[in-house]
């Protein structure tokens, strides 16, 4: 049973209206909430990427126990050999209410959603805050992922699409990772899980994760 987690708390306040995190993950197996990246805080307000147990992709932002946003893709996630590029931006002040959260799968757009809740023009999110940010688990000792994770990103102040952290390869035709991207943290990004640097922020703002629990095997 997978039990390692990282984690990390801002010691202030970034954007609380436009975010980008971008992470590649290979799921080792399938079943269960399985938490990516999440944030919580007091009571029922957190912000979280996951797989859930039907093996669909969840973003949720719960506030005050009520939802502010909220996507759950069609498509399954079931491949066990295949690593997943996903990237999530937030921009609350988009006039288009869809285009408020966007989420991409290998350097894809995805717009088949079993459930839509967007965000109201504006909106603060409580990512990005003081509160408590998790990689691989919930902030209540549940959900953890069980695989891989490698070049986690969080961009504070930036809706960035996907081909700022991948591209496809001329000659194989599969997308892959930009190891180096070039992008704009903010104050409280961060880029860990880079090669063999574990998790040491490798962005210029020394926003270095904790192993939270379990054992980090490179």
């Amino acid at each position: 049973m997978a039990s390692t987690y990282l984690t990390w708390t801002p010691s202030g306040a970034g954007s609380t209206t436009k975010w980008t995190t971008s992470f590649w993950v290979k799921r080792a197996n399938l079943g269960g909430t399985q938490e990516l990246v999440a944030n919580w805080g007091s009571g029922n307000d957190n912000t979280t990427v996951r797989f859930l147990s039907g093996n669909n992709l969840e973003i949720v932002d719960y506030q005050s126990s009520s939802v502010v946003m909220k996507r759950v893709t069609n498509r399954l996630f079931r491949d066990t050999s295949a690593w997943y590029h996903i990237v999530v931006n937030i921009d609350t002040n988009q006039s288009t209410a869809n285009d408020r959260t966007k989420l991409y799968i290998n350097g894809v757009q995805e717009t088949s959603f079993s459930t839509t809740t967007n965000y109201s023009s504006g909106q603060a999110h409580k990512w990005n805050t003081t509160y408590v940010h998790n990689i691989g688990q919930s902030g209540g000792s549940a959900g953890y992922f069980d695989g891989s994770m490698s070049h986690i990103h969080f961009i504070d102040g930036t809706a960035y699409d996907a081909s700022a952290f991948g591209e496809t390869d001329a000659t194989t035709g599969e997308w892959e990772a930009k190891t180096s991207p070039s992008v704009t943290y903010g104050n409280n990004g961060f880029f860990i899980l880079k090669d063999g640097n574990g998790i040491t922020d490798q962005s210029s703002n020394s926003n270095n994760f904790t192993l939270g629990g379990g054992t980090l095997t490179d």
